[in-house]
């Protein structure tokens, strides 16, 4: 479990000119830059040697060193004074030694733990590091950033302060205003209670200013601090433009929140709220979501969501739930539904307590899980909702003989080891109040799975008989067709998994490579069973590929056990790389038999022809910039395919990345998808250090993904967008199209701008392009230092 709170993303309104002027804070704890090669030349050392265990030598050098014993040294023409982690070059340089004080002249340039400072007058006690800059320039190594200040006051290596101040990472030119920058009358930084205080910041985009505060407080690092966070903005076409502004409110070390007042212009004036919780046991979050007068829904609407881990004694518990007010509230306000099923909102609890035994694992578990349905009026798009579990109660043991049970037990002349499982459950199942009308009702069920093997096998080969065992008894709330309400029954399986491993050295291409070869038989036998009359609250039936082919029922869950007669018989073979263990090529195939008809199937529809749909499978990546892969089930005797997926994606260099994909299930779907990012104008803004500044010269990209329904002859799910950067800032517009209905969507236009080295501001348009576009890279990655505040 983790032992902090990390601060809420994007970075708090305060963090802006934390990371800029008071990045100096930061930049200290980065370790001292190494030391250059000094050239031959005078040079003094006051002070004790680099041997003693005392405090570092001061050393001086320059063309032309003077000292007056015990009281001052003097130095002129490329002076260097040296102590501890300080470095100051300087034209001219006075040295106390009573005092310990020191005046440089000309151009004074003092390197501390990185950060450099330039401008022609410093006066230092050295050994405290306490004095005066006037005028300097300085780069903070922390961002990457540089600024001018009137003055800065070190107070001492914890303690420093600057007046009229300046921070930009974007490079001046021509003697330009920079494109961004923040100003501060008085900065005052206390990096030793890991804090700082402003006066008269403000920032400045393109010379108009945009974020001011007349007094603030900040964190000098990604640790937590109260104040206001940059607004929340969007605009879509069902709620219209979004503004909101949250706060950030470090209550506690092991708990913050976050409360967000926000206006939407067609729905009206509402509040987010985030609560988080760090307790030695427990974790967790609350969110609530208010909008407490919907102008366009007529109503109030909320959201509420709970998340919660932690442990009592010997036994773990986790909660996660989420609610919201009304069956269109996904639809309306779907950036503040976390739901990968939106219309389907889970509300799960569940206790365990798990001990390991020499013997084995006993695992005891309870659970309640409910769920709200959003149906909607639409009769045509209303779903078959899931049963609730309400309780959930069990108990799993696993075990495996032992050494001296296994003596006289020798199949096949090799020693075997008996593996064995045992699950007992109750359930009792119902219905949530917003199911679909004429849905069965539910009941209660008792449940035991049982299974025992003998896994036996080399290094290249395994063998692993199984017999299982599904037993189930039924008390329904009302009688089946046939008049019962009480049932049970009892379903065997036995099942045969053999596999081998065969490799070889060859050549692909010219390229040395290991390639294996690797078939493997399951064989599956489990007896007719009647499940006609018995209730079904669980099982589904399984995707049909090259996992589900290998197991010995087609469905999962527990109330239907197939008669499966059959023996599944495939292939994979692999080429890898000699030199790097990298797989290149792929190539697999796999098909079932059946012995006999299989009359209980996912679809209800018997199975007859003896041969199964035809798995194919290939992967490649033959060079650094192509990837393909391919999945497909063909039906032998339509001679047709009947689902195919073709990937493929071109990554010639960082930002450049095209994939398209193809995805056909026969008279479902039929779906095109291209994905891209690609600059298409003007030229990619490189990194920077202290000595080299990128040219903030602009380069365009585009990047998005669109999806077309060949059978709706219409756009699905998409985005596309465009990115400016500038090198010191990105800009990041475009559209996001979502579908909540056959015949809506939901359009909302993004804007973001991200200030490199600082934070963001806007919409969240970064997120929605990692999250849709294969391979997508950051522009800004390897130019902002501070991305721990970034999402």
């Amino acid at each position: 479990m983790p032992r902090s709170l990390h601060p809420p993303h994007p970075a708090p309104l305060s963090t802006l000119i934390a990371l800029a002027l008071c990045a100096w804070g930061q930049a200290c704890a980065q370790p001292a830059a190494p030391e250059d090669t000094l050239p031959l030349r005078s040079s003094r050392v006051l002070g004790p040697t680099a041997k003693s265990n005392a405090k570092p030598a001061l050393v001086i050098s320059g063309a032309k060193v003077t000292v007056q014993a015990d009281q001052q040294a003097e130095a002129t023409d490329g002076v260097e004074l040296r102590y501890g982690e300080v470095l100051l070059n300087a034209d001219k340089l006075n040295y106390r030694i009573a005092e310990d004080f020191a005046r440089a002249e000309g151009q004074v340039r003092i390197n501390h733990n990185g950060n450099v400072f330039t401008g022609p007058l410093l006066q230092l006690y050295v050994s405290r590091f306490e004095g005066e800059f006037l005028t300097p320039s300085f780069f903070l190594a922390a961002t990457g950033g540089a600024g001018k200040a009137q003055v800065i006051k070190f107070q001492d290596s914890e303690h420093l302060s600057a007046t009229d101040g300046s921070y930009s990472s974007c490079p001046v030119v021509d003697n330009r205003e920079p494109a961004w920058q923040i100003t501060a009358r008085e900065l005052r930084l206390d990096l030793a209670a890991n804090e700082g205080e402003a006066e008269g910041a403000v920032l400045r985009f393109l010379g108009v200013p945009i974020l001011a505060a007349p007094s603030l407080s900040f964190p000098l690092s990604s640790a937590r601090k109260s104040g206001w966070l940059p607004p929340n903005i969007s605009l879509d076409n069902r709620s219209g433009f979004e503004f909101g502004v949250p706060y950030y409110w470090n209550i506690a070390p092991q708990r913050d929140a976050t409360l967000t007042p926000f206006v939407m212009t067609k729905r009206g004036v509402g509040v987010d709220g985030e609560f988080r919780y760090l307790e030695p046991g427990h974790a967790g979050r609350i969110n609530v979501d208010l909008l407490p007068s919907d102008r366009v829904f007529g109503q109030s609407r909320w959201a509420l969501k709970l998340n919660n881990d932690g442990h009592l004694g010997d036994w773990r518990y986790r909660l996660k739930s989420e609610r919201v007010s009304d069956d269109d509230y996904w639809k309306d306000l779907s950036r503040r539904v976390e739901s990968q099923t939106p219309r389907l909102l889970a509300s799960d609890f569940t206790l365990n307590r798990q001990r390991e035994l020499s013997w084995g694992v006993i695992d005891t578990y309870a659970r309640l899980q409910h769920w709200q349905t959003l149906q909607g009026t639409d009769p045509l798009a209303q779903f078959d909702s899931p049963y609730q579990r309400s309780p959930q109660i069990g108990i799993r043991v696993t075990t495996a003989a032992d050494e001296a049970v296994l003596d006289s037990f020798r199949p096949w002349g090799r020693k075997a080891r008996l593996e064995g499982g045992l699950e007992l459950e109750y359930n009792r199942f119902d219905l949530p109040g917003s199911a679909r009308p004429g849905q069965p009702l539910g009941g209660q069920r008792v449940h035991a799975l049982g299974h025992v093997s003998a896994p036996v096998g080399g290094e290249a080969w395994w063998l692993i008989p199984r017999l299982s065992v599904n037993a189930a008894a039924y008390d329904l709330e009302r009688p089946q067709d046939d008049g019962r309400r009480r049932m049970s029954r009892v379903i065997p399986t036995f099942s045969i998994d053999h596999g081998w491993v065969f490799e070889r050295d060859t050549k692909l291409f010219g390229r040395a490579m290991r390639q294996s070869l690797e078939p493997r038989v399951l064989y599956v036998n489990t007896p007719f069973r009647d499940q006609t009359n018995l209730p079904n609250f669980d099982a589904a039936g399984k995707d049909f590929n090259f996992d589900s082919i290998y197991t010995d029922n087609p469905f999962s869950g527990v109330d239907r056990v197939s008669d499966l007669h059959a023996v599944s018989a495939g292939a994979t073979s692999r080429w890898v790389s000699a030199a790097n263990g990298e797989e290149m090529l792929r190539v697999g195939a796999v098909q079932r038999f059946l012995f006999r008809d299989q009359r209980i199937t996912p679809d209800g529809q018997p199975v007859t022809q003896r041969f199964s749909d035809l798995l194919l499978a290939a992967a490649a990546h033959l060079d650094e910039r192509w990837w393909a892969d391919s999945t497909l089930e063909f039906n032998p005797e339509t001679g047709r395919s009947v689902r195919s997926v073709v990937r493929a994606r071109y990554s010639p260099g960082p930002y450049r990345t095209v994939s398209v994909a193809y995805r056909l299930a026969r008279a479902q779907s039929e779906q095109v998808e291209l994905a891209w990012q690609w600059p298409i104008y003007g030229q990619p803004v490189t990194s920077r250090g202290a000595d080299s500044r990128a040219t903030c010269s602009g380069a365009w990209y585009s990047a998005g993904r669109v999806q077309y329904s060949l059978r709706d002859k219409r756009l699905t799910d998409s985005v596309a967008g465009f990115e400016y950067d500038a090198g010191c800032w990105v800009l990041r517009f475009g559209l996001e199209r979502l579908s909540t209905g056959r015949a809506e969507t939901n359009t909302r236009f993004m804007l973001q701008l991200e200030l490199v080295g600082l934070s963001q501001l806007g919409s969240n348009a970064l997120k929605v392009l990692k999250d849709n576009v294969p391979g997508y890279r950051r522009l800004s990655s390897d130019r902002s230092p501070s991305s721990d505040f970034l999402p």
